[in-house]
């Protein structure tokens, strides 16, 4: 869990191909593990329910992990009950739209990953069509082949079915090409909509190539910059407090914005060629939001 933990957050962070790689290859170490140590293919009338529940679960867990793991999430969520304005107000709709867009495809990369691996290796999709009761797919894939409907449910596990070997592993080849072609057809259109999206959003984009590279930069100094003071200034504040409450004596002021300075910063952010703004901590600063009331403790 904390090295999964670990390589979402460096997704969140940098939005590289390359972390977008390592979760992929994360996941992939995962769903080997999974096929080869814990399913166990039960061969009765649990194959269907059983081969569905190792395709789709671990991928739909998979998915709500990434928008736990997500800062963006809580950024977005935060006291949105308290304010509905935060997410409802007309110009923040389309920003809300956009986060999350960009939130659920960071959290689809590993499940999207989990059910493509799953289709290609086809254990999952082999044990659950073996259990799908339909009596026109089984006369098909059987095809015409002595005593494979009545043990269709036993062929995933060697031994069970009265099947010749030869006739029993034609069955399952046609299986497994099935989960493999759907498992291509999968990654083809995964790539198609990311190539078409990503084309789309660059078409859309307010700024120029060079911009965009220097403003993905900025944004994540900023980020890094903002959680390493941040966790100075709460330490230091915590420091001065622990020693007022066992030394009794008269200390320096430690000052800290106060919730109205914190709630926009903690806004959603569009930017706008007219002010050049590439956060709202920068729109903050540059508007003379420093000069706001402050908190002294």
């Amino acid at each position: 869990m904390e090295k999964f933990k670990a390589i979402l957050s460096l997704v969140q962070k940098q939005q590289t191909t390359l972390s977008f790689g390592l979760v992929a290859l994360f996941t992939v170490g995962g769903e080997q593990i999974f096929s080869s140590i814990v399913f166990r293919c039960p061969c009765s009338s649990w194959n269907f329910l059983y081969g569905c529940v190792f395709l789709m679960v671990p991928s739909l867990v998979l998915l709500l992990l990434g928008y736990l793991l997500s800062n963006k999430t809580w950024r977005l969520l935060t006291g949105c009950c308290m304010n509905a304005s935060k997410i409802f107000k007309m110009n923040n709709i389309c920003g809300t739209v956009k986060s999350l867009i960009q939130i659920t495809v960071n959290a689809s990369v590993a499940p999207l990953t989990w059910i493509g691996v799953a289709l290609l290796h086809g254990s999952y999709y082999e044990c659950a069509m073996t259990g799908f009761n339909n009596t026109a797919y089984i006369h098909k894939v059987c095809n015409g082949k002595s005593k494979c409907f009545e043990d269709f449910h036993k062929l995933p596990c060697d031994g069970k079915s009265s099947l010749s070997a030869s006739d029993r592993e034609d069955v399952l080849l046609e299986i497994r090409a099935q989960s493999q072609v759907l498992g291509w057809m999968l990654i083809a259109s995964i790539m198609a909509i990311a190539l078409a999206f990503t084309c789309l959003s660059r078409c859309c984009s307010p700024v120029s190539f060079l911009q965009f590279k220097f403003w993905t930069s900025y944004t994540h100094q900023e980020n890094e910059l903002f959680e390493c003071l941040a966790t100075e200034h709460a330490k230091n504040l915590a420091q001065q407090n622990i020693r007022s409450f066992f030394e009794p004596a008269e200390a320096p002021a430690i000052e800290t914005p106060d919730n109205k300075a914190w709630e926009k910063i903690s806004a959603l952010h569009k930017f706008s060629t007219k002010d050049n703004y590439y956060s709202t901590l920068h729109k903050y600063v540059e508007s003379g939001g420093d000069n706001h009331k402050k908190s002294t403790w």
